[in-house]
């Protein structure tokens, strides 16, 4: 399977993207020259301190929010912590310890609320479907009197698929529930107002769309408590010590006013080349794409292929030159398949054989092709030595796709 003359399609962008231009750009006066520490009463430090809410008004703005609303932080992580710790918290001093999620969210949001739970709290974990996608109705009915907060992500980080926020938002604001939405896979690639949308918290990370590492930030409506998350200094109003890292937040707000901007041409891109992909791939036999085929974001897509590992799915694409992941939590040296294809309702078996391709507007046509050429070939080869594919064919197991 060595490929010699391999050329590199990174296709993980869901797993973080290349630095635009603008953002690289926009971090160099930052890093240069205007050095100061924004929480500084001279000179330089105001200076700093200007240029801070400058980029504060520039991301609000992207999200149509105040820029009080806005808060800094490390990444999508941190933020998401923060957003439903401070709703636990605080719902808790009300006699209110229940919190509904989704049973496929990003381990930021799941293991929060699981720590939450060994604390008392009772947590309501929604079934998502085949289809990846959970209804108003069902966040509905799971709200109870005592129901402190909702946690739903805007667009699944593994198949791609986008919930229904606005209406979810509005069965929230109904029933005076604090709504948030982990946006980390969502913001930049589809349009977000968290005012049209009824969302009170919402989560994003620079990285997502082209800007640094490391950076992020909470969105919290004006008039919804967040509690202090990081002690020690008073940055970011008190409720997020440590100085700013003003470079990094300088990339984020460029990223987002580029990739804002060309959005409606980059999602037209890249969901045309999408398309290409998947229609190809599904023509391999016993396959078959995750989640819905519509409601998705422009450039994720996750299939699932019976009798193969994903493990070694992604090894030898990886040596044909072609960047991807699986829903196999294999960087973690485990087995088990994703939870995110195990709440579709896949069997372990076939969750196991996943690949998800996560495209930017850098990829390109030539880049389809070679992933609709290796893929194939891989998919083959892979079942070519695997006993399990032996046995299916020969009717000793029965197939599922």
């Amino acid at each position: 399977m060595k490929d010699s003359k391999k050329r590199t399609v990174y296709a993980d962008n869901a797993a973080t993207t290349a630095m635009s231009d603008a953002a690289i750009d926009a971090m160099i006066p930052y890093m240069k020259n205007v050095y100061g520490n924004p929480s500084s009463l001279h000179t330089v430090g105001q200076v700093a301190k200007e240029a801070l809410e400058e980029n504060r008004a520039r991301i609000a703005a992207r999200l149509n929010a105040e820029p009080s609303e806005i808060y800094f932080t490390s990444g999508g992580s941190e933020a998401d912590n923060q957003a439903i710790r401070s709703a636990a918290a605080n719902g808790s001093k009300r006699g209110k310890k229940h919190i509904v999620t989704t049973a496929f969210e990003h381990h930021a949001v799941l293991h929060t609320v699981k720590k939450l739970e060994r604390e008392g709290f009772e947590v309501t974990y929604l079934d998502v479907h085949e289809n990846g996608i959970v209804t108003p109705e069902q966040v509905s009915d799971a709200i109870r009197d005592d129901t402190a907060l909702v946690t739903v992500m805007f667009a699944n980080n593994e198949i791609g698929t986008i919930q229904p926020i606005a209406e979810i938002g509005a069965v929230c604001r109904e029933k005076k529930v604090v709504f948030h939405t982990d946006a980390v896979q969502a913001v930049g690639h589809v349009p977000i107002d968290v005012k049209a949308m009824n969302i009170d918290l919402l989560s994003l990370s620079a990285h997502k769309f082209h800007g640094a590492k490391g950076v992020g930030a909470l969105y919290v409506r004006r008039g919804v408590p967040i509690n202090t998350f990081i002690e020690g200094g008073a940055q970011e109003r008190g409720r997020r010590a440590g100085t700013e890292n003003l470079a990094a937040i300088a990339s984020m707000a460029a990223a987002l006013d580029d990739v804002r901007e060309h959005m409606e041409k980059n999602a037209a891109k890249q969901t045309r080349l999408r398309d290409r992909i998947i229609d190809a791939l599904i023509k391999i036999p016993h396959s078959k794409l995750n989640g819905d085929r519509e409601r998705r974001l422009p450039g994720i897509l996750n299939m699932c292929f019976e009798g193969i590992e994903g493990e070694s799915l992604l090894l030898y694409l990886d040596d044909k030159g072609i960047c991807a992941s699986s829903g196999s939590a294999c960087t973690s040296g485990s087995l088990d398949p994703s939870h995110v294809l195990l709440a579709l309702g896949l069997p372990h078996e076939v969750a196991h054989g996943s690949l998800r391709i996560s495209l930017s507007e850098y990829n390109t046509d030539a880049d389809a092709d070679a992933i609709i050429k290796a893929v194939p070939e891989v998919v083959a080869y892979l079942r070519s030595i695997s006993p399990v594919w032996e046995a299916l064919e020969k009717g000793e197991k029965q197939f599922i796709l």
